[in-house]
């Protein structure tokens, strides 16, 4: 084997070691510039030893570059670096969030008290527990009795309840 093909070898290797050099270290693109540019050297020497070696080093060349920055992206959240640089996910806390609607579906036919006035959305308090609701018709004032009637999705409908 010519030594120039392993010296082209050598450089798919540093250029692989570049790139995953960029993802880690921030550098303004100057390890990527130097990763491109012995990838590119390496490719030449492989078409000056034949057009052959230098086609199969375009293949080996485009599957490598994506293969190395996935797999850069992926080990760098677990790194002390990575874990310095990404923001955490925003942690839901309980009671934050809009219920879940199996636990939205059992509050049909529940009663509750109008707490903010309903044009036609508006809260409503069911036993200490406050969701938003839609009237089912028109405006309703604050401190009025309401009936859940219709539960789709995360929207509640809800009735005025009548006192007869």
């Amino acid at each position: 084997m010519d030594w120039w093909l392993l010296f082209a070898v050598f450089l798919y290797f540093i250029s692989a070691s570049l790139i995953i050099a960029e993802v880690f270290i921030p550098s303004g693109g100057v390890l990527g510039i130097m990763a491109f540019l012995s990838l590119v050297a390496g490719v030449a020497i492989f078409f000056n030893n034949s057009i052959v070696a230098g086609w199969i080093g375009v293949v080996i060349a485009v599957i490598m570059i994506p293969t190395v920055l996935i797999t850069a992206y992926k080990i760098l959240p677990k790194t002390k670096f990575g874990k310095s640089v990404i923001l955490a996910p925003p942690q839901r806390q309980k009671g934050d969030a809009i219920p879940d609607t199996p636990h939205l579906k059992q509050m049909l036919g529940k009663q509750g008290q109008v707490v903010t006035p309903l044009r036609p959305v508006g809260m409503c308090d069911f036993t200490g527990q406050r969701l938003e609701c839609v009237a089912e018709s028109g405006y309703v004032e604050k401190d009025n009795l309401v009936e859940v009637i219709h539960v789709e999705g995360t929207q509640l409908t809800v009735r005025i309840k009548d006192n007869t």
